[in-house]
This record gives C-alpha cells, sequence and structure tokens, in this order.
C-alpha cells in the first residue's frame, strides 16, 4: 500500500471477531470502508456480524496468504493470534501492528524483557520454566508473588497466587504453562491505565490516564481522568510514548500500570490494540479509540483525543443476566448513559456481554451513576 488507505479501496481485515473487532468494524463502515473479519465462528461473532465479509476459520500461515492480498491493510483486536500466520500476512500486506510488535506483546516474558530493556519501571519478576525454577524465584522476590502463565493470558487467566515459595510450586501446576513470569506482589493504592494512537508517522494522541476498577480480576468500571498527583501522570503518558515508540506500534494500544502505595508507578502489561478501558472514548472524546485504530492502521491524521465531558464505564458481564433477562428500559432512563451490547448469544458468568458509559457533571458522579444503572438491569444487586 502506498499512501493512505481511503474508504473505496481494498477492504481493512481484522484479525479476530470479539467486541473490538466490533466497534472498529463500526467505526470503519461508518467512515466509508469494508471491513472483513478473519475468525471462527464468521458472520455469527459479533465482529463478523457488522463486517462486509466474514471468513469461519482460525488464521493460519496458508489461510493469510491467501486472503492477504485483497485486503488494504490488516489489524488485530486480539493478541492471541499464530504469530506465524499474522507473520505470512505481512509478505503482502502492512500488518498493524507489526508481527514483530505481536510476538513481544503475546509473551509476557517477551514483554517484560522489552521493558527492562528500555528501562521502563515494572514489579520485580523472573522468567521460569518449571516448579523448581518458580519456588526459587519466589524465594528471591520475597516470597509472596504472582505467577502468570508466558501466554495465553487476559483477564486474570494464566494467573496463581501464591503466599510462600512452596506455593509458588504448587501454582506452577495450576498455571499449567510450559513458561511463566514469577512477579514479586505489591500492595497497590490504584490501577491505571493510559489508552493512546500512534500514526505511522509517530504521531502520537492520548487520552490521559484512566482509572480502573476489578473484580475477580476483570475489569468492572473505568473512570476517565484518575485522581492521581500530575508528575505521575505525567510520567505514566512519557511511558505509553516510550512503549509505542520502543515497538514502533501502528493503530491504538494501552499500557496498563500498578500505582503501588509507595507512590511508585509499575507497568503491568501492554496490549497492542483497543482496550475495554478506553471504551468510554465512544462517548467521551472527540475521536474515539476505534476511530484512531482506523485512522492509524490506514495511514491518516490523528484525530483529537480532547475530553468531552467527565466520564465513566461500567462493563456488563453476563453474570448481569442471572436472573434473567436484564431490564434495559432502565439502561436508558438517564439521558446521559449510552448501553452496548456486543451481540453474544450465550451470557456466562465473567464473560463481557457489553458496557454502560455515563458522562456526568464530574468524574465521581459519572461513576456513581454507571454503577447505578447497572444495578437497576436486574432485580439483584450485582456483588
Amino acid at each position: 500500500m502506498s499512501g493512505p488507505l481511503l474508504p473505496g479501496g481494498a477492504p481493512i481485515g481484522i484479525l479476530g471477531g470479539g467486541q473490538l473487532g466490533r466497534m472498529l468494524a463500526l467505526a470503519a463502515r461508518r467512515s466509508g470502508y469494508r471491513v472483513a473479519v478473519i475468525a471462527p465462528g464468521g458472520a455469527a461473532t459479533p465482529a463478523g456480524q457488522v463486517a462486509d465479509a466474514a471468513h469461519d476459520a482460525a488464521p493460519s500461515a496458508e489461510l493469510m496468504r491467501s486472503l492477504a492480498p485483497g485486503l488494504g491493510v490488516l489489524t488485530y483486536e486480539f493478541e492471541n493470534l499464530p504469530a506465524e500466520a499474522v507473520a505470512a500476512a505481512a509478505e503482502a500486506v502492512p500488518v498493524r501492528p507489526s508481527p514483530e510488535a505481536l510476538r513481544t506483546t503475546q509473551n509476557r516474558a517477551l514483554e517484560k524483557a522489552f521493558l527492562h530493556r528500555h528501562g521502563l519501571p515494572t514489579v520485580a519478576f523472573e522468567r521460569v520454566a518449571g516448579a523448581a525454577e518458580a519456588e526459587a524465584a519466589a524465594e528471591r522476590l520475597g516470597g509472596a508473588c504472582v505467577l502468570k502463565s508466558a501466554g495465553l493470558g487476559y483477564d486474570g487467566k494464566g494467573q496463581a497466587v501464591a503466599e510462600t515459595p512452596a506455593e509458588a510450586a504448587d501454582a506452577w501446576a495450576a498455571v499449567g504453562a510450559d513458561e511463566a513470569v514469577v512477579e514479586a506482589r505489591v500492595e497497590l493504592a490504584m490501577e491505571v491505565s493510559v489508552v493512546a494512537a500512534r500514526g505511522v508517522d509517530g504521531e502520537l494522541a492520548h487520552y490521559g490516564v484512566t482509572e480502573n476498577r476489578h473484580r475477580h480480576h476483570v475489569l468492572d468500571l473505568s473512570v476517565a481522568d484518575a485522581e492521581l498527583d500530575p508528575a505521575l501522570r505525567d510520567e505514566a503518558v512519557a511511558i505509553a510514548r516510550a512503549v509505542g515508540e520502543g515497538l514502533d506500534l501502528v493503530g491504538t494500544f494501552c499500557v496498563e500500570f500498578f500505582v503501588a502505595t509507595d507512590g511508585r508507578l509499575l507497568v503491568n502489561e501492554i496490549a497492542p490494540r483497543p482496550h475495554n478501558s478506553g471504551h468510554l472514548t465512544l462517548e467521551a472524546a472527540a475521536t474515539s479509540q476505534f476511530d484512531q485504530q482506523l485512522r492509524a492502521v490506514c495511514g491518516l491524521p490523528l484525530g483529537s483525543p480532547r475530553r468531552l465531558a467527565p466520564a465513566a464505564m461500567a462493563n456488563l458481564l453476563g453474570d448481569v443476566w442471572a436472573a434473567g433477562a436484564p431490564r434495559w428500559a432502565e439502561a436508558f432512563a438517564d439521558p446521559d448513559a449510552t448501553l452496548h451490547l456486543y451481540g453474544k448469544e450465550e451470557a456466562r458468568p465473567g464473560r463481557k456481554m457489553g458496557h454502560i458509559t455515563v458522562l456526568g457533571s464530574d468524574r465521581h458522579d459519572a461513576a456513581e451513576r454507571a454503577l447505578d444503572l447497572r444495578r437497576r438491569l436486574t432485580t439483584h444487586v450485582v456483588s
């Protein structure tokens, strides 16, 4: 592709059929682009439902060599992809972010090594490949630790907590991986993220620092403009910029942080694609994270990330359906609220089914109203 990909050109390819791909596809189609989704489930997936074409297949090198020449650009909506398939696609079409960025961010051990090489702050960690190594690493890191599989981990999956080195050996079996990272435990004051977009020319646009509250390792509530010391906010944005430059990312990405009780800012994970904590930008920013992804991967100038109003986003997990169909009328009772459902048929506990965004007079007002609306969707209070 020489020059930017414009509406009316070859389709945008999206690897993955989930809600992130759905929201990117909606942004792309609104601007006149055609979209092709490649994912098991094809047209039945959240992204496939709104795409122009949906290929019901897991991406392989052979498949991508056949499909890539018909695409204008290829991007992805989650990291758990076969790297060889993405690299094969890159032989024929621009892949943004690059296969190299994907390889680094889909593996916690490689990601931690990247952060360490670039002098970016993380929790103390060691890379391990067995129960005995995990136990020895936990001993060196102070005993209490978290064991995380190197690959295929998200929303708390592939993780186990150990209070002692001996428990770290047991945790290795629970994680069930060939390789893992052992992280020292730290006392947390807050978890935050910076969602940003980076263009092909290195231009960066970011949405500030968002506060994230989790429940059972799954994001529960995001509130824009975290109440942090200004110096920490500046540091978080600077780190996000360094991550984007170090990986030469093109597209929307997210850097998740721990804020320790001693005031340290520590990088937790990098997501090389739009992020759950950035969903509130759909209503609360001049250009959403998905419009930024569209602009970036198509080689266009980035849009303005300007905040339009204080905002909060509450996730709707399958638990909300536990007592039956939610009372959707309640979601429309607040004139400053927007309901997003992802088109998933089966509501399972812990499964992300949608979200509600609320614009408020201030961040606390937005957060309280978002949580209240979610409570009102069901006859019981979600706990």
